[in-house]
């Protein structure tokens, strides 16, 4: 018993001084260990105050992963990592960053200006040369008969007009230069004996011979020297017509041939066609008049150049391209057709995303032939036909040449599916913030996008880097172009009013006006009313001073006014066809209505907002009217009063719905 007390009490004493020795150094490392660094200006800072500061961490592989304390991943097990707190904390937007000028360098992040400025679109193409067919002629046998000899017996000859092509006997021929040696004898037999009636009729005779063997092919020297010998020839030469290339020889010596049938094919290559394929994302930028330059793989180092003829209007449902033709001049033969070409076309590229070629503005241009252009309305030199205005062709007209496009570089926007972020710079602030901001983009034109809305002129937007920062704030669980914010489906939202010169809208509203009238007409059934109102219509847009606008404003009407200008195009061309004006009508009221309620109804009155759901076969269509009476423009008097008020737009552009409907 004694022996097992004293083992009792040694084993306290050692755990005992254990815990001693534990104390012990617990107190002379906080003696001995220097104090941690505090931040200037947090000396005094309360326990309460230090637990407001949040902390939390994030997986470097999974940024989705977002947690307050350290540990481990839960998807792949890595060690989570501490987000700083300069750079987590909140800066007023979900899409903000800031980083340090060192992070900055070494993010290698550039940034420039968005600017209003001229860009041009390159579309390369690719096709083969081919022949002008407007320049292919056939010679034909003009009498039946026996071909004895073929001057010209192999293709590819070059010929010209006048040389000897073909030896044909014809009997019929025979027979007709019989009646011609005979007129002319009864000719001079009753010239010398005296009666002018005889004579006169005798020379009709002969002058109506001479006439026949002239529609049979003989020229007017064969014709001379049958009547200097007085005998018929057995075999009559036939020339060429036209000079050119020898393509085809559709005889052979000793074939018999009709009236009409064809012995030689001849083709002018002082002109030539290149036929090129043009992808259908790439049509845009194409018009008819549009210059291009192309390479051929003969001449390297060699550029020639062409005008767009014509541009098919089928689509190749396989290789998703469509043909575009090319008038070229082609002096020294060079040019040989199935010749493989590459070609590139410059479209210079206006406000609205419009093409623009200055030596075509405020032109006329023929539709069959490019390279006839006037100063002013008249007839094409070649064709006969009415001249039409470079503008009616696509081309921006000369008073919008002077306005450039807001445009950002094509690597500063961040774009997948429908979506495009960029990232812009935020001024005045002490380190360098970065914001992310949903744009809406045009087209892209060469190495640029042209910006629909979402930026203005200044802004400087991130053009290298841009993945970099997209890439930190998903670091911070942060939204981001790759990971966007969930939003509930709604409808989209009204574009908000803009702020419009009082000058621009008293202009705006005579467009109005000129809109009301040709919707009168058409609801009245009047074509003649409403070409009229028409004119009038396009007469307003053309007074509009877009330079009055600025800003969004500027960038906005930029948009519209291509698609009321397109509108109106379309409601002229239709003529006296009522039903494609009503056409025509339906795009331009769509357009017109975002315009008033962006750019502002009349100062004092409203406007109505109407809709017809049974115009087009059920598809619908709206249209604006200044009173509450429905006068139906797509129906007229057959359904007159259907359609319902959708809203009334005041002059403060305020609105308010309506539910009156009307069968």
């Amino acid at each position: 018993m004694k022996t097992f007390l004293l083992w009792l009490f040694s084993k306290v004493v050692v755990v005992l001084l254990v815990l001693v020795a534990f104390g012990l150094g617990y107190l002379l490392r906080g003696w001995l260990m220097p104090a941690a660094p505090q931040k200037p200006g947090t000396g005094d800072q309360t326990q309460s105050e230090t637990d407001a500061v949040v902390q939390w961490w994030t997986c470097s592989m999974h940024p989705q992963i977002h947690q307050p304390k350290p540990g481990k991943c839960p998807i792949c097990g890595m060690d989570l990592i501490l987000v700083p707190q300069e750079e987590g904390q909140e800066l007023g937007s979900p899409r903000r960053l800031v980083i340090s000028e060192a992070g900055k360098k070494l993010a290698e992040i550039q940034t420039t200006s968005v600017e209003r400025k001229f860009v041009a679109a390159e579309i390369r193409m690719v096709g083969k040369v081919d022949y002008d067919e407007t320049r292919i002629k056939y010679i034909s046998a003009w009498v039946p008969g026996r071909l004895d000899r073929l001057y010209v017996d192999y293709t590819g000859v070059e010929v010209k007009k006048g040389d000897h092509m073909a030896w044909i006997y014809s009997p019929e021929l025979y027979a007709a230069q019989e009646e011609l040696i005979q007129a002319i004898a009864m000719a001079k037999d009753y010239g010398e004996s005296g009666s002018p009636l005889m004579a006169d009729m005798t020379r009709s005779t002969v002058e109506a011979v001479r006439e026949k063997l002239r529609l049979l092919g003989l020229t007017k020297e064969q014709m001379g020297e049958i009547e200097e010998s007085g005998k018929p020839s057995e075999h009559v030469t036939i020339y060429a017509s036209i000079g050119g290339t020898v393509i085809e020889k559709n005889k052979l010596e000793g074939d018999y041939v009709k009236t009409g049938t064809r012995i030689y094919t001849i083709a002018d290559f002082s002109t030539v066609w290149v036929k090129l394929d043009a992808y259908e994302s790439d049509l845009m930028w194409l018009r008819y008049g549009q210059k291009l330059t192309f390479t051929t793989e003969a001449y390297p180092g060699e550029t020639f150049a062409g005008t767009i003829s014509f541009i098919a209007p089928m689509l190749n449902p396989k290789t998703r391209t469509t043909k575009v033709r090319v008038n070229v001049p082609n002096p020294q033969r060079k040019l040989k057709p199935g010749m493989f070409v590459r070609a590139v076309v410059r479209a210079d590229v206006a406000l609205g995303g419009r093409v623009m070629e200055p030596d075509l503005a405020g032109r006329w241009i023929c539709p069959m032939h490019p390279e006839i252009i006037k100063p002013e309305f008249g007839s094409c030199d070649m064709c006969g036909m009415d001249l039409v205005t470079a503008e009616s062709l696509g081309y921006v007209s000369s008073d919008r040449i002077s306005e450039p496009p807001l445009v950002i570089p094509a690597s500063a926007p961040l774009i997948t599916g429908r979506r495009a972020v960029v990232y812009v710079e935020v001024p005045g602030t002490s380190k360098p913030t970065y914001e992310g901001r949903e744009v809406v983009l045009g087209p892209r034109a060469g190495d640029y996008y042209l910006v629909k809305s979402g930026l203005t002129e200044g802004d400087r937007v991130v053009t290298r880097g841009n993945f970099k920062i997209d890439s930190a704030l998903q670091i911070q669980a942060k939204p981001s172009m790759m990971m966007p914010e969930e939003r509930p489906p709604q409808e989209k939202p009204p574009a908000e009013p803009l702020e419009v010169p009082a000058e621009f809208r008293e202009q705006l509203i005579a467009v109005l006006d000129a809109y009301v009238k040709l919707q009168e007409s058409l609801a009245e059934n009047s074509e003649a009313r409403a070409g009229t109102a028409a004119h009038r219509l396009a007469e307003a847009l053309g007074g509009l001073e877009t330079k009055l606008l600025r800003g969004h404003a500027r960038d906005a009407w930029g948009n519209m006014s291509a698609d009321l200008n397109k509108a109106a195009e379309e409601i002229l061309d239709a003529g006296d066809d009522i039903e494609k004006q009503r056409k025509g009508f339906a795009i331009l009221s769509e357009a017109l209505i975002g315009a008033v309620k962006r750019f502002g109804a009349p100062a004092q009155g409203t406007v109505f907002h109407f809709t017809c759901p049974m115009a087009f076969d059920g598809r619908g269509a709206v249209w604006l009217q200044k009173d509450k009476e429905i006068r139906n423009p797509y129906f007229g008097a057959a359904m007159l009063r259907c359609g319902e008020i959708v809203e009334t737009i005041s002059g403060d552009n305020s609105h308010r719905q309506g539910g009156r409907e009307h069968e």
